[in-house]
């Protein structure tokens, strides 16, 4: 059923918002965080939903998010309020055409980004994002200590048709962890006025641990100015990434104060 509503609340808010004359900018359906910060006053919503195939057990291991959701808010020109949810369902099979399937709050983070600077030359257009993950507050995968997150978002614009976005970034799972090093690099196409596609690789490495490594692709479709749909599809490069997931999503914005 929610799979059913969510949707349709998304597309009716997209008819209903307020004019905006740049084209919505959203985080995904890519793995590269972009630059730009929702406009004051103005609430972005971006929610997605995937499924995953663990690489260990091919067809065995299953991780659905339904939805993850990206919540924004403007607060000035140059910072906005991040909020991160994601109910997800973890199925792992025990015999043939049997499973064990637990469901709950994966991820729970608060943070923001920053604006840096604006792109000049070679020079990129660059923000900062930063989160608090709240991980004892999850109801799957739930830990004894919180983590946290940060990265920079950077993009160049190589054509009026072409551009290349780059994240650069640290993160902890929990605090008495060893960081992980998150890097992506994702040239972006605008195919027309509305279509957009992408191709990225990404991964995480670690200090005295094997890297993984993914690649992954993707289009995005601008119904409005306020309203995206996307859909993306990725696999792992490297034995320890995952084995493959598909996603579809949708992002809209409005104007929170008159």
């Amino acid at each position: 059923m929610l799979k059913l509503i969510f949707p349709a609340v998304l597309t009716v808010l997209g008819t209903a918002v307020f004019a905006q004359s740049e084209k919505i900018e959203t985080d995904r359906p890519d793995q590269t965080e972009c630059p730009y910060i929702v406009p004051k006053k103005w609430i972005q919503l971006e929610a997605g939903f995937l499924k995953m195939t663990e690489k260990e057990i091919p067809g065995n291991n299953y991780h659905f998010h339904h939805p993850a959701l990206l919540s924004k808010y403007g607060i000035s020109k140059r910072l906005e309020l991040r909020i991160i949810t994601e109910l997800a369902t973890s199925k792992e099979k025990t015999q043939p055409g049997k499973y064990i399937s637990k469901t709950g709050f994966s991820s729970l983070q608060l943070g923001g980004k920053l604006s840096l600077w604006e792109e000049k030359g070679l020079l990129p257009k660059t923000s900062l994002i930063a989160h608090y993950d709240a991980c004892r507050l999850r109801s799957l995968e739930k830990e004894n200590m919180n983590g946290a997150n940060f990265r920079f978002t950077l993009q160049n614009s190589i054509s009026n048709n072409i551009s290349l976005g780059y994240n650069l970034g640290m993160r902890w799972n929990r605090f008495d962890d060893a960081p992980a090093y998150v890097y992506t690099f994702a040239p972006g196409f605008n195919l027309s006025e509305k279509w957009y596609a992408y191709i990225e690789l990404f991964g995480f490495a670690w200090k005295n641990d094997s890297p993984e490594n993914s690649i992954d692709g993707g289009f995005a479709y601008n119904v409005t100015n306020n309203f995206k749909l996307d859909i993306s599809a990725g696999f792992g490069l490297t034995e320890k990434a995952p084995g493959n997931y598909i996603a579809i999503g949708a992002s809209v914005r409005f104007k929170a104060v008159q």
